[in-house]
């Protein structure tokens, strides 16, 4: 008598589990960035992967000389990065910058845009985004 129980429960978990398998997780990226020399074309992959998939949750974080194209009044030949960073930020982009550079430069978090977030260590911010949420690593 305890047959027909049991067959109903595994029927049931049998048509559960592939709709609970059909449900992806949410893509979820770093990108680093520790030369400013290629911020434009991070910037770029990132706005290029955006539009992509939208729904991407998408982190940049920058240490070293990276750091540079997120601080205030930060520009190349073609311009101020301001509006590109602006823009990505408008889209759902994070930027972060290593407290341990601006300390090593003798800056401060005020040194930084707006637009950015200052963490305590660029590398261990990698480390944890990939460590304890699930965020894969792409360096441009």
């Amino acid at each position: 008598m305890h047959r027909i129980p049991l067959f109903a429960a595994l029927l049931s978990t049998a048509l559960i589990l592939p709709a609970a398998q059909a449900s992806t997780p949410q893509e979820k990226v770093v990108y680093h960035v520790n030369d400013s020399s290629v911020a434009r074309i991070a910037m770029r992959n990132v706005d290029n992967h955006v539009n992509a998939s939208p729904e991407a949750k998408i982190v940049v974080v920058t240490h070293g000389k990276g750091i540079d194209f997120l601080l205030n009044e930060a520009k190349d030949d073609k311009g101020s990065f301001a509006p590109q960073v602006a823009g990505l930020k408008e889209k759902g982009v994070e930027f972060r910058v290593c407290r341990n550079t601006l300390k090593g430069r003798n800056l401060d978090d005020k040194a930084v845009i707006l637009e950015a977030q200052v963490v305590p260590s660029g590398v261990a911010e990698i480390g944890r985004l990939q460590a304890r949420e699930g965020y894969v690593y792409l360096k441009p």
